[in-house]
């Protein structure tokens, strides 16, 4: 009866005896349960394989091997667009040669645009990785530098002109450390 009687007179102090009890069992089986998973899923095992590198994992990469990249221009065309060359007049691998040509080769979308309509411009430049290229315009019997330049990368290049010139256009591309320029392309502006 007196031990009923000093429980009934101090209730905090048995509460919190109470708690730190229930605290200590719970975190006993949490910890068992942790130590169990760990063991499972393979941490902390330190057994020795046998192979001298201490049963961790190994990396193990393959000989390199030359590969055949793609060859020709890496550009995307919208659907339905069409392609400047056929695809039969694309010469088969045993015809190429393995220098690729170090001309600038230029291609425009659209034959035909509205003023300030975008006009694509893409191409290729085999070696002239990082370059930049000077848009131009045939003016006044001479070419015009247009407000737009593009940089080469992965031997490619795209993009797009406006105008409010009205009939047949005259583009074509200038590297701008070699002055090496590209071919021409005709666009009429309607």
């Amino acid at each position: 009866m007196t031990d009923r009687l000093e429980r009934e007179e101090h209730p905090v102090a048995f509460g919190l005896l109470a708690l730190v009890g229930v605290a200590i069992v719970v975190g006993l089986i949490a910890g068992m349960a942790a130590l169990a998973g760990a063991r499972v899923a393979g941490l902390g095992d330190e057994s020795p394989s046998g192979d001298g590198n201490g049963g961790g994992a190994t990396l193990f990469l393959p000989k390199p091997e030359p590969t055949k990249g793609p060859r020709g221009p890496l550009i995307t065309l919208a659907p339905g667009q069409e392609t400047a060359q056929p695809e039969e007049q694309e010469p088969s691998e045993d015809e190429s040669s393995d220098k690729p040509a170090k001309g600038i080769s230029l291609q425009v979308a659209q034959s035909t645009v509205s003023p300030m309509d975008n006009i694509d411009l893409t191409g290729v430049y085999p070696g002239g990785e990082g370059a930049i290229l000077q848009v131009q315009r045939f003016e006044g019997g001479s070419w015009q530098d247009f407000p737009v330049t593009v940089s080469v990368s992965n031997g490619t290049f795209t993009t797009y002109v406006q105008t409010g010139q009205t009939g047949p256009n005259r583009f074509r591309v200038v590297d701008t450390d070699t002055g090496k320029p590209s071919n021409e392309v005709k666009v009429t502006i309607g």
